[in-house]
């Protein structure tokens, strides 16, 4: 997990994000453990480091003493060395964050919808990035570095299974998230799918900054995936690395799940929460959003484990799938579920994946991510401020702000 820096003048710049890097995984280090995690000289670190303290991007934590020679200085994140503010924009409801330099959440909001039509999308994007802005006082504000923007790809389509109106799929044909925002708000916007802005949560401030190659699954209205290598989100051309809603599974073996006229599924149809809350709606359990689960009805418990099991088995199918292309260190689930429900899920994730693995290969770690909900739009306000602080510039957004596009508002009628 080391990062690779250089004592080249040249590069200064750069081993600079990488001190920041040491410092924001560690959440605490010396220069002396920056300089290992660096791979720089310690007098080379000790200079960036004072640099930064200088620049307001680190402070100095105490002293750890017990060492040999004089107590250590130990630095962290100053937290507020930047802002950045995310917005993401569900099928179900908008959340908006405002994040600190050291990834600490200031303030978090959220507005529930029975559809995501732009018109309200502009208006409480509009009016939470105005509270926030608000809430920085002068000088903060002159370090409010961007916004980050998350949402699904083909937000408007999909309105077959999840019934909205004809209208809102057309709206967003021609409706530019980016673009509106940038203009309207005078920052720098950066965009993601929702899958791959959580696996950036999860990468910056979740459990995946203890693996350097990991698969991120999100268990969200449609289920989706980011996959990180050598600590860098991949995308691909068509920014569709990791797609996973589309991969071939067999078929569900819930009643409420219609039988398809192809030889296989795909995993959207079987692990999405769309299909968990259709499945108790078809089986007569009324419920509008899955927190509704948290605690759980007794008499939906039958149902919810029958998802459960064919969620599990086919996640099972698909990550083996996964990992017999690329191979990685740990697979990370997370998304909309209850922390108990989503806890069980993975459990039962990881009893199929062992009961399915075929010699050959090696399997990962499985494990239950920790940011839940909050973690598409977390990932939305780091993306600014790791793209200008973090390691590599083009971590993140290796596609740039100006190459292909993403299926995402105007872009979807160009895909469509």
């Amino acid at each position: 997990m080391a990062g690779k820096g250089s004592n080249s003048m040249q590069l200064r710049y750069y081993n600079e994000r990488v001190v920041l890097d040491a410092v924001r995984r560690s959440g605490q280090a010396s220069k002396a453990e920056i300089a290992r995690y660096a791979h720089l000289t310690p007098p080379a670190v000790a200079g960036i480091v004072d640099a930064l303290v200088d620049g307001g991007y680190l402070v100095e934590n105490g002293k750890r003493f017990g060492g040999k020679g004089q107590p250590s200085a130990m630095y962290r994140l100053a937290n507020d060395g930047a802002f950045s503010i995310g917005v993401h924009v569900g099928r179900r409801a908008l959340d908006a964050i405002l994040t600190d330099f050291a990834g600490e959440t200031v303030v978090f909001e959220t507005y529930d919808y029975d559809h995501p039509d732009p018109l309200r999308v502009r208006r409480l994007g509009d009016e939470a990035i105005g509270r926030f802005r608000d809430r920085l006082s002068k000088e903060e504000r002159k370090r409010l570095i961007g916004l980050g923007i998350s949402a699904p790809y083909f937000i408007g389509g999909w309105d077959a299974e999840l019934g909205f109106p004809s209208e809102v799929q057309m709206e967003w044909r021609t409706f530019d998230l980016r673009a509106y925002f940038a203009n309207k708000h005078d920052l720098p916007v950066m965009i993601e799918n929702d899958a791959s802005a959580a696996a950036i949560a999860e990468l910056v401030q979740g459990t995946g900054k203890k693996h350097s190659d990991f698969l991120h699954i999100s268990l969200s209205t449609f289920v989706g995936a980011g996959l990180v290598l050598d600590g860098t989100l991949q995308t691909g051309p068509n920014g569709n690395t990791a797609a996973f809603g589309p991969f071939p599974v067999t078929h569900s073996r819930l009643n409420s799940v219609p039988k398809p006229s192809g030889k296989f599924d795909v995993l959207l149809h079987r692990a999405s929460i769309f299909t968990l809350v259709h499945h108790l709606r078809f089986n007569g359990f009324e419920i509008t959003r899955v927190r509704d689960l948290d605690p759980m009805p007794a008499s939906a418990q039958a149902l919810v484990r029958e998802w459960q099991d064919d969620c599990a088995d086919a996640l099972a199918q698909a990550l083996i799938g996964g990992i017999a292309v690329v191979d990685i260190e740990a697979v990370i689930i997370d998304g909309l579920l209850p922390k108990p429900l989503l806890m069980d899920t993975v459990e039962r994730v990881k009893q199929c994946f062992a009961a399915m693995m075929p010699a050959g290969l090696v399997p990962p770690v499985i494990s239950a991510g920790g940011l839940g909900a909050r973690g598409s739009a977390l990932g939305a306000s780091l993306m600014p401020i790791y793209t200008m602080f973090g390691p590599d510039t083009g971590v993140l957004m290796k596609k740039g702000l100006d190459k292909k596009p993403l299926m995402i508002g105007s872009e979807y009628n160009r895909r469509a």
